[in-house]
């Protein structure tokens, strides 16, 4: 639904216009009281002549209340229902441009991974790959000094696997570069050009630490949320985690708070992972991000079941207060 809403006490609504009509609450509560004081008064005189008893058997003032207030609840749920309130439904994309940057930088062959952090990326890339919609464009971006384009949005899921098993380790770590390229790749996908582009993402995966590149993490990260595509970063690996380069054993933890700032920044999310199957939960759910997206939706059939059980509350009460009658 593309109407325009408007908010009350924190509640979208598609006509809040008509919640003018809740306006009635007060001069009804008011008239209660009225009515409770000219009957309270009454009640005064026919004490003084000793026949309350008689005449006026007396109801539980709390029964009275309640069904009261239950039916002022119910004209509030139908009024809320006659303005049409809004909702949120996640349904599935029927299409989408998602682009994995995967890390081949040589802290990708640390073991504190089984068997080591590049092979089970790229295991758990193909089965990421393979559980999306088959109408979803993806695409390959490789994470390293010169970070690229390996494959443009495609559909072809065997071909990306083809990719992905060629991959080598490289050297250096060039994030911000490497979202540079993503966002590059995001225009590649076709119908891209079209007035109503498919929604795009990325996915991207770092083990280490930033080391360089043309453009910092942070700037490029605001650059994909000024086209509105949200990155969602993966830290793989644990803090533990060394390299042997030259001769020299080097610690290769992920960089999790940079991580963390390039999701914020574009209203993405960050996880990590410390193993091959936490990885394969990370991508199951960025699959729910990815694959599925919130959709406004008219709820006026769950306010008026609220108006309907006030309602039904308020019935019982004044029914049980009608059984005491004489």
């Amino acid at each position: 639904m593309n109407e325009q809403t408007g908010t009350f006490l924190g509640v979208e609504f598609f006509n809040p216009e008509r919640l003018w009509a809740l306006l009635i609450l007060p001069v009804l509560v008011i008239l209660y009281i009225l009515l409770l004081q000219l009957k309270r008064n009454r009640g005064m005189r026919y004490t003084q002549t000793g026949i309350v008893g008689a005449v006026l058997p007396r109801q539980s003032q709390w029964r009275r209340h309640v069904s009261v207030s239950m039916a002022l609840c119910s004209l509030v749920a139908i009024t809320g229902a006659w303005a049409r309130p809004v909702g949120i439904e996640k349904v599935p994309r029927e299409r989408a441009t998602v682009v994995i940057v995967l890390d081949r930088s040589l802290s990708m062959q640390a073991t504190d991974v089984e068997p080591n952090r590049m092979d089970a990326s790229k295991q758990a890339a193909k089965d990421f790959i393979a559980q999306l919609p088959a109408s979803y464009n993806v695409a390959l971006v490789g994470l390293s000094a010169s970070s690229s384009v390996l494959a443009p949005p495609t559909t072809d899921r065997g071909m990306l696997n083809r990719v992905i098993e060629q991959m080598t380790v490289q050297d250096g770590t060039a994030i911000g570069d490497a979202i540079t390229a993503a966002i590059s790749a995001v225009g590649m996908a076709p119908g891209e050009q079209d007035a109503d582009p498919a929604p795009a993402m990325i996915v991207l995966l770092s083990d280490g630490q930033n080391t360089g590149g043309q453009t910092d993490p942070l700037v490029a990260a605001q650059q994909a949320k000024d086209v509105e595509i949200p990155i969602h970063t993966i830290a793989f690996g644990t803090m533990n985690g060394y390299v042997d380069i030259d001769g020299a054993r080097a610690n290769v933890a992920p960089d999790v708070a940079l991580l963390g700032d390039i999701a914020d920044i574009t209203g993405g999310r960050a996880m990590d992972a410390k193993s091959a199957n936490q990885l394969n939960d990370v991508y199951q759910e960025m699959r729910s991000e990815v694959g599925y997206e919130e959709v406004k939706k008219e709820v006026t059939a769950q306010w008026a079941l609220y108006a309907l059980a006030f309602a039904f509350v308020a019935s019982l009460g004044a029914v049980s207060m009608a059984a005491r009658w004489p």
